[in-house]
């Protein structure tokens, strides 16, 4: 187990956006979020206390985070410092990245010495089967976007907050590091060898009474060159009763694809429910889930409202505005 609290590391992170590790923490746990640590230029601020590493530890921090998903997962030879020195002040570190802590022969070392844990959150920790298609009891709801980072993550666990509120049967299922830090398991999905990735999603998703609601974790997005691949495997491996698509409007391109421009939604809605219903030919779209952060309250439910009117579904920002939309069309399947 990680222990907690946290101390969250922002490191050199060029935005908010590549601090998301570190958001999903601070807004769905924020009792695990003692503070933040950020080195010079950076462009993200959680609006947590910054603290050094003496003032978290005085304050009870047990892990340094690293609360950012750079492109690459790349350990900088600036974390690299501050890394070593909290495992010699007595924390323990915990990161999702693809380049895992474990695999850097000084940072093993200086765990060993100071018998301090490195938790690498990415690794699977199951031998996951190959995706076999048997339909399974209980119901799904699958996010699934425009475009990475547009709120897949926060949709599903707004909506499970809502339905267990209602007295419902759901379960937020993780598939990715920020989710698998905040609810403890899940799967890590994109480090899945790629046979196994659909595998791994109905090895989350298993049985359950008929009444009950598992809300996967999105990941990625079809219409993302680079990261479509994880996608594909949660639509068939998740084999979803109800699809939420989700969108951040205010983007000039794809995520890290300046060349690439913004799908619609009514795109990502012929995209994503044919490919839904190879593996579960009753699968609906229900629902439209914005990140409006970005927009002002008027703009926000001006553009919510067009949504409604053009695509003929419940729209929201489940974060801003709540997710009774979603969830009220949930309850209706």
């Amino acid at each position: 187990m990680i222990e907690t609290p946290y101390l969250l590391f922002l490191g050199d992170a060029p935005d908010m956006l590549a601090a998301k590790v570190a958001i999903g923490i601070r807004d769905w746990r924020p009792e695990n979020a003692v503070g933040q640590f950020r080195l010079p230029g950076c462009g993200a601020d959680l609006g947590l206390t910054d603290m050094t590493l003496a003032e978290a530890k005085a304050a009870g921090a047990k892990t340094l985070v690293i609360g950012v998903a750079n492109r690459g997962g790349l350990i900088s030879k600036e974390w690299k410092k501050v890394l070593v020195t909290a495992l010699e002040e007595g924390f323990d570190l915990a990161a999702g990245l693809h380049n895992l802590l474990r695999d850097e022969p000084d940072l093993r070392a200086v765990a060993e010495a100071t018998g301090r844990t490195l938790h690498d959150v990415r690794v699977p920790s199951v031998s996951y089967p190959i995706a076999d298609g048997t339909k399974r009891r209980g119901k799904r709801c699958l996010p699934v976007g425009t475009d990475c980072s547009v709120g897949k993550m926060y949709t599903a666990m707004a909506m499970e907050r809502d339905m267990i509120a209602r007295g419902m049967k759901a379960t937020f299922r993780p598939t990715g590091q920020t989710g698998i830090l905040i609810t403890g398991d899940g799967v890590p999905l994109d480090a899945v060898v790629a046979d196994f990735m659909a595998g791994a999603v109905e090895w989350l998703t298993p049985d359950s009474d008929d009444d009950h609601w598992d809300l996967i974790e999105g990941q990625g997005s079809l219409f993302h060159v680079s990261f479509s691949g994880v996608t594909m495997a949660l639509i068939h491996g998740g084999q979803p009763d109800a699809l939420i698509l989700c969108h951040e409007p205010t983007r000039a391109h794809m995520r890290g694809l300046p060349d690439y421009a913004l799908p619609t939604l009514e795109a990502l809605r012929d995209m994503a429910l044919p490919i839904a219903r190879v593996a579960n030919p009753a699968c609906q779209v229900v629902g439209v889930s914005v990140n409006t952060q970005h927009m002002s309250e008027d703009e926000a439910r001006s553009y919510l409202a067009s949504i409604e009117t053009d695509l003929g579904l419940p729209a929201t920002d489940p974060y801003r505005f709540g997710a009774a939309k979603l969830v009220d069309a949930l309850a209706n399947i």
